[in-house]
């Protein structure tokens, strides 16, 4: 008998962190980590210092409403209308315990055992993990060398047991920023066909476009299709306090809460008075966060050159991550634990973003520089122009 978690593959994170077991790294090649994407640094004083008063509450130190805080519920609701140049309620919105659980919360409630959901590959692995515990398909829909994926191909692909579509923008793990457009024909298709649209913006805050990314909120009647997911871990480095949330239509979070009650009862009630001050109170900190991380990104395309020449080739570039296709006739699989081997990079291949069949994947690497500064962005790239491993034949000669 097989059980839910047996259905799955181990977390791709903790599996490439034992590739480093009994591995050395002299003083001059120290080990360069782009295998994550979560801030490592803590968050800045004056939030901890804030953290630090709301300890002090003795409301801190109990359950607190399982749909969340009503102040965070409340002013994340004003900023996402703000930012959207939309309408968001705070009774549209809900705060969970990280991202990753609003996206399980989600799918308990829209699904059942054999129903199907389409996402874009390459895909994110954790929420590939959720759909095979909880009995849902995965129906993979390639995205080509732009890593943009297109409505009228997922179009084909919606069955009677499609209950949703769920897009990453910025992506993870491809770095690329959906176009408006793109995102509007995902909704128009959603509507037509009866389905939700699930839009994870985990990263929205790094965002390289002036403008909003999109203008589905402007639509009246919105929540009857998108389902918009957030996560303050990344934007006031909250990683270890997980503070997500959902944003839709208030039925849908109804059953939402059935599923958030069981399982965690109430989101950490630290961890979201830290996500309210920092709404409250880190817009400009956080501006130059996003400063920091497009200087990072730019430095991605600065130094690109020196693997370029070498065959390799940029797929994606944003937010936190660069998506690598490489040259070798090995797959990225059999290749991700020799890089931390020979030269102390410790990445992740494509096959951990793909279904088994994908051949992409071998060809494929993710790199997750948001905590590697502009010095260490060009010793990787010096370190992966070094690889003199075997070539793979050229399409045109096979």
């Amino acid at each position: 008998m097989t059980s839910r978690t047996q259905t799955t593959f181990a977390p791709p994170v903790m599996e490439a962190r034992r590739w480093l077991d009994g591995v050395t790294f002299p003083d001059n090649q120290p080990l360069i980590n782009v295998s994550q994407a979560a801030p490592v640094e803590p968050p800045p004083a004056p939030l901890r210092a804030a953290m630090a008063d709301a300890l002090e509450l003795p409301e801190t130190h109990l359950y607190g409403p399982v749909l969340g805080l009503p102040a965070l519920r409340a002013e994340l609701s004003a900023q996402w209308s703000t930012h959207y140049n939309g309408t968001a309620r705070p009774d549209q919105v809900a705060i969970t315990s990280g991202c990753n659980q609003a996206f399980a919360a989600i799918i308990t409630a829209i699904c059942t055992e054999a129903d199907e959901v389409i996402l874009p590959t390459p895909w994110y692995f954790n929420h590939k993990m959720w759909l095979d515990m909880s009995g849902v398909t995965a129906v993979a829909l390639p995205t080509g060398t732009d890593l943009i994926p297109d409505a009228k191909a997922a179009r084909a692909l919606i069955t009677p047991r499609t209950r949703a579509i769920a897009l990453v923008s910025p992506n993870n793990p491809g770095g690329v920023e959906y176009p408006a457009e793109t995102l509007t024909a995902f909704f128009n298709l959603a509507r037509e066909t009866g389905i939700k649209l699930i839009v994870d913006e985990t990263y929205r805050d790094f965002d390289s476009r002036p403008t909003p990314p999109h203008s589905l909120l402007s639509d009246p009647n919105w929540d009857d299709t998108l389902i918009q997911l957030y996560s303050f871990s990344k934007a006031y480095r909250l990683t270890g306090h997980r503070v997500g949330a959902i944003i839709t239509a208030p039925p849908l979070l109804a059953e939402v809460e059935k599923f958030l009650d069981t399982v965690a009862i109430c989101p950490s009630q630290l961890g979201q008075r830290a996500a309210l001050w920092g709404l409250q109170n880190l817009r400009d900190w956080l501006a130059g966060e996003r400063d920091e991380i497009l200087d990072r990104r730019a430095a991605i395309h600065d130094h690109m050159p020196l693997i370029s020449a070498k065959g390799w080739r940029l797929m994606g570039c944003g937010a936190y991550f660069a998506y690598l296709e490489h040259p070798f006739a090995e797959s990225s699989a059999a290749l991700a634990p020799k890089l931390v081997q020979e030269i102390g990079v410790l990445a992740l291949p494509g096959t951990m973003f793909t279904p088994e069949h994908d051949p992409n994947g071998a060809r494929q690497f993710r790199v997750a520089f948001a905590n590697v500064d502009r010095a260490g962005i060009e010793a990787l790239f010096t370190r992966l122009a070094s690889l003199d491993w075997p070539l793979a034949t050229p399409v045109s000669a096979a």
